[in-house]
């Protein structure tokens, strides 16, 4: 899968004023089809770059053509200034019918009355989806998307390191993991484990192990929730795991490209995507067979790590003069034919528990099934937009908890600033 689409994953939406021409009943849009179909239509679809292989799309454009009548248009868009470009696009009178958008976008997106509401379509075909990968699609109680593709975080090991450590197995629960990473260190000269002191999106997956939120509400106002103590028991966590590392305590997991760093051989493991390993190859060729993956293993063995979810889901724009077709396009691109395959090819986690199967011989995809369904996104909310800009306040919490401060303390020092972001009107 492309690089640049799972870095792009999971990076909060903007909330911009989205003036929708026309209101959810999509003026036009209740036309059924008729005897011939949607015949003489052409449904405009926007996907982004990297996310549907074009044998996927060849493939659903000839299905959905021949069901229909009508044809369909796949115009490929770029992260960079995506939201700026869709929202511009929605307040127009001729919006992309359907449209990809970022999980954590779309709370903004459906507050600003962008996107058709779907309930009848999560009536009709998604009684089966993951009720985790589903959240991010749900607004206020009401369905204003529907869940595509997702991806989260595994561990990334050294298979030479930990051999030379006398390790044959992979842990399966958190004192586990930590006990064979102490073993490195103790046996080996290699550096146990990579962690920088902001890989946040790792910690925020801690969070949601614990059953915490980062925000709550302050009457009709969201506030920072960051001294709660199934908080600061996340950030104890990471702080344990981090004092194995040697990656400095104010870097994230780009400054450097942890798997460069990974590449060089002499790092027992680290926590990524699974689209990292390209980084380590690309440094080093060699260690390619030296790589493998497991779930970040969680508190017990029955139940592994809490992960951030990244993912998109598709939406039908509310402005949009052919929603029915556009709904018929969503049967077909979310059924299981079409998101088998996309699981497939881009060895992407699909919106069904039971497609993952679809995964099979992918390593780092089949590391990264099993969390998702005890996984979480930041907080659905579209004042969330604001919070992740740099310098992102909670990147400043941690990195003061692993410089000694109590995680009560740190949650201190970032709470002005933290709410103050909350409180920002887009």
């Amino acid at each position: 899968m492309k690089r640049k689409l799972i870095a792009a994953i999971g990076v909060a939406g903007m909330l911009f004023s989205v003036a929708a021409c026309g209101g959810d009943d999509g003026g036009d849009s209740g036309k059924k089809a008729g005897a011939d179909g949607y015949a003489g239509q052409t449904l405009t679809v926007w996907v982004m770059d990297g996310s549907s292989p074009d044998q996927w799309q060849k493939d659903l454009a000839a299905e959905f053509e021949k069901k229909t009548k009508a044809k369909v248009t796949f115009e490929v868009q770029q992260w960079n200034g995506i939201q700026q470009k869709l929202t511009t696009a929605l307040s127009e009178e001729n919006p992309p019918d359907v449209f990809e958008i970022g999980n954590t976008q779309t709370p903004a997106y459906a507050k600003t009355g962008g996107l058709a509401d779907l309930a009848d379509l999560k009536e009709e075909i998604g009684a089966d989806w993951t009720e985790s990968l589903n959240e991010s699609s749900v607004y206020e109680g009401k369905q204003y998307a529907a869940p595509w593709y997702f991806a989260n975080r595994v561990v990334l090991y050294n298979k030479k390191v930990w051999a030379d450590a006398g390790l044959k197995d992979t842990p399966k629960t958190r004192d586990e993991f930590y006990t064979a990473l102490k073993t490195i260190g103790e046996k080996t000269d290699a550096e146990p484990i990579y962690l920088p002191g902001q890989n946040w999106y790792h910690f925020v997956g801690l969070v949601i192990g614990e059953g915490g939120e980062l925000v709550k509400k302050d009457g009709d106002t969201y506030v920072s929730n960051l001294d709660d103590p199934k908080v600061a028991a996340a950030a104890e966590t990471y702080k344990k795991f981090q004092a194995l590392s040697k990656a400095p305590k104010d870097k994230d997991e780009a400054t450097p490209q942890q798997g460069e760093v990974f590449a060089k051989g002499n790092v027992g493991a680290f926590i990524g995507m699974g689209w990292e390993a390209g980084i380590a190859i690309e440094a080093n060729p060699a260690i390619e067979k030296q790589i493998g993956y497991f779930t970040i293993p969680g508190a017990t063995a029955d139940k592994p790590e809490g992960v951030f979810l990244g993912g998109s889901n598709l939406a039908v724009a509310a402005g949009s003069q052919k929603q029915e077709l556009a709904k018929e396009f969503l049967k077909l691109a979310l059924s299981d034919k079409y998101e088998g395959q996309l699981a497939k090819l881009n060895g992407v986690i699909p919106n069904k528990e039971s497609l993952q199967s679809n995964l099979k011989g992918n390593a780092p995809a089949e590391a990264a099934a099993p969390a998702a369904a005890v996984g979480g996104t930041t907080p659905l909310i579209p004042e969330w937009a604001a919070v992740e800009n740099d310098p992102n306040p909670i990147k400043t919490y941690l990195t003061a908890v692993l410089n000694g401060k109590s995680p009560a303390a740190a949650a201190k020092q970032v709470e002005g600033e933290f709410n103050k972001r909350l409180a920002q009107q887009q």
